[in-house]
């Protein structure tokens, strides 16, 4: 916007749309963490109390397992998603075409379906993934590599081919010209992709309650089981607490991502 009423005008729309739409529902939750009851249409009183129960026992625990979750589905999302996302590069246009078909098709379809799909898969030998662990981070990690895979394969696009042929001319190895130039160069989309596979993983509940084990809660079913008990305002502090946490690590990784793009 070149005018000044431009973009005061632009200001005032995204205000108007972000506000009640996306900022408002968020300022509730963290108002309802620190509440006592629900009298009218907003939480009232006030107490810290709410945090103690978010942040202590079970829910801490759960926490822990989110975080052991997400990073453990976000490294293998990223680099199975990263394999696939150069090795269909040097595919001709039907085969790219088949790779990114198959690596949309988790996010295409709910992700129960996913989750159920898993279930049924790994419930028996020789491949007995249910009841434990792995299996959530699996159902993880297949939901949430096809971002990885589609932020990769955008960067490839982009990425000029003079850098690989310089480093070719020069006598590189193919490997060499992967490690030493285009990973480089890819960076700044990895880390992207880290970070939006991270926060996807965070928030996952749907397959997610299909899977868990009685030993592996993570915090978003956690927020569910406070919530479905009536305990609204615990689960709305732990909620917080899911999204402060998430919150921390993106600001981390785009820090990590704005290095890389000045190297």
């Amino acid at each position: 916007m070149h005018s000044r009423g431009g973009r005061w005008a632009t200001c005032i729309v995204f205000f108007v749309l972000f506000l009640p739409v996306f900022a408002l529902p968020l300022l509730v939750i963290v108002a309802a963490s620190f509440a006592t009851n629900w009298s009218s249409a907003l939480p009232s009183g006030f107490t810290t109390g709410n945090y103690g129960a978010a942040t202590t026992g079970d829910s801490l625990q759960a926490l822990t397992t989110s975080l052991i979750t997400a990073l453990a589905a976000s490294v293998l999302a990223l680099t199975v998603g990263s394999w696939a996302a150069l090795a269909a590069a040097a595919l001709k246009k039907g085969g790219r075409r088949f790779m990114d078909a198959l690596f949309v098709l988790p996010v295409a379809v709910p992700s129960v379906v996913v989750g159920l799909a898993i279930l049924v898969a790994f419930s028996k030998p020789p491949v007995l993934l249910n009841g434990t662990r792995w299996i959530v981070i699996l159902a993880h990690t297949v939901l949430v590599m096809a971002f990885a895979y589609q932020s990769v394969s955008a960067a490839i696009l982009r990425l000029d081919p003079m850098y690989e042929q310089a480093a070719a001319s020069l006598g590189a190895r193919p490997h060499l010209v992967l490690w030493r130039v285009k990973l480089p160069l890819l960076l700044p989309s990895l880390t992207a992709a880290a970070g939006l596979c991270f926060a996807l993983s965070m928030g996952e509940l749907s397959a997610t309650m299909m899977l868990y084990p009685p030993d592996w809660t993570p915090l978003p079913v956690q927020i569910f089981a406070a919530t479905d008990r009536g305990s609204l305002f615990t689960g709305a502090a732990v909620a917080v607490v899911l999204m402060g946490t998430t919150l921390l690590v993106l600001l981390a990784v785009s820090r990590i991502r704005t290095k890389a793009s000045f190297r």
